[in-house]
């Protein structure tokens, strides 16, 4: 995958085209992250979660890169697949914090319904990050790299960041706490 974005960055320099050079680029470095946390921060990371990772930044540049325009449903899956990390991501935090402080208690029950809230929260202040894009494009005269295309499409964006959040509260307790503990252990230790 990260030759395949070193790729879209090459592409990207010999069309003089710089979404897929900004976009292979900034992809490219967070396909490095999982290595650099485990090296750096002796963070133990499950191979598949560095796939995730790594799955999701390569669809969202090959979207970028002109699959957005091609393949209608391209951006329903990368809008599943980025709900879904962003879940991830939610779910690791705050269990890790949970873990930690005997003063915080979320109760398990509760965790999926706080990952679908916060990635929903998220895919609204998202879209009203678009919508902004798209008054400055009009105000400007400019092309914006990311636009709005309507509630349809707001709506539609909405239902698959719900999906992705859906995935991870159902599947992320079973398979993201040894994580959440590695992420407590790590930078919360027992004897602070």
């Amino acid at each position: 995958m990260q030759v395949v974005l070193v790729g879209l960055v090459g592409y990207g320099g010999l069309t003089g085209q710089p979404k897929p050079i900004v976009n292979g680029l900034l992809a490219l470095v967070v396909t490095f992250l999982p290595a650099a946390f485990e090296r750096n921060y002796d963070l133990p990371l499950d191979p598949w979660l560095g796939l995730w990772i790594t799955t999701a930044v390569l669809l969202h540049t090959l979207g970028s890169a002109g699959f957005y325009a091609r393949i209608g449903w391209w951006d329903h899956l990368t809008h599943a697949m980025s709900a879904s990390l962003l879940a991830a991501v939610g779910y690791t935090t705050a269990r890790a914090i949970d873990l930690h402080s005997d003063d915080i208690h979320i109760p398990r029950r509760f965790f999926s319904v706080y990952i679908f809230v916060v990635v929903l929260s998220f895919g609204v202040a998202w879209e009203l990050f678009e919508f902004g894009l798209d008054a400055l494009a009009d105000a400007t005269g400019r092309t914006m790299p990311l636009a709005q295309h309507g509630l349809d499409d707001t709506v539609r964006d909405a239902m698959f960041n719900s999906l992705g959040a859906l995935l991870v509260a159902v599947f992320g307790q079973a398979h993201l706490t040894g994580v959440a503990e590695s992420v407590r252990e790590r930078f919360f230790p027992a004897d602070r």
